[in-house]
């Protein structure tokens, strides 16, 4: 029998190692463009996330669509994998949220006199 693909876990890992390239990547441009600066880089922190939960999402549901194959040894490692980029995406994102809102508070108390 021939080996069944499983398009959702595929697509999961892609969205997760994504996810997880996004925030340093953008980092990364921003070093080498005199137009844009690290501040700019906050701007690519929602696609990262939302890529990180996609790949999160896929990935369950990847893993279940493995789960009810019979005869099947691999249940779902792609799909884990892809699960996991993501929530390292998610996180990654999350602290860059973090990291954007001590940057505005030290702003703000910076400016009070």
């Amino acid at each position: 029998m021939g080996r069944a693909r499983n398009g959702a876990a595929w697509t999961s890992l892609l969205a997760g190692a994504a996810s997880v390239a996004t925030l340093p990547v953008a980092i990364y441009l921003t070093r080498y463009s005199e137009r844009y600066e690290l501040l700019h880089a906050g701007l690519a922190i929602p696609l990262g996330g939302a890529l990180g939960v996609a790949s999160v999402m896929l990935g369950a549901r990847a893993r279940r669509r493995a789960a009810v194959r019979l005869g099947r040894r691999n249940r779902g490692s792609v799909a884990s994998v892809g699960r996991a980029l993501g929530v390292v995406g998610v996180c990654l994102a999350l602290a860059g949220v973090v990291a954007l809102a001590v940057y505005g508070l030290l702003e703000y108390a910076g400016t009070r006199d």
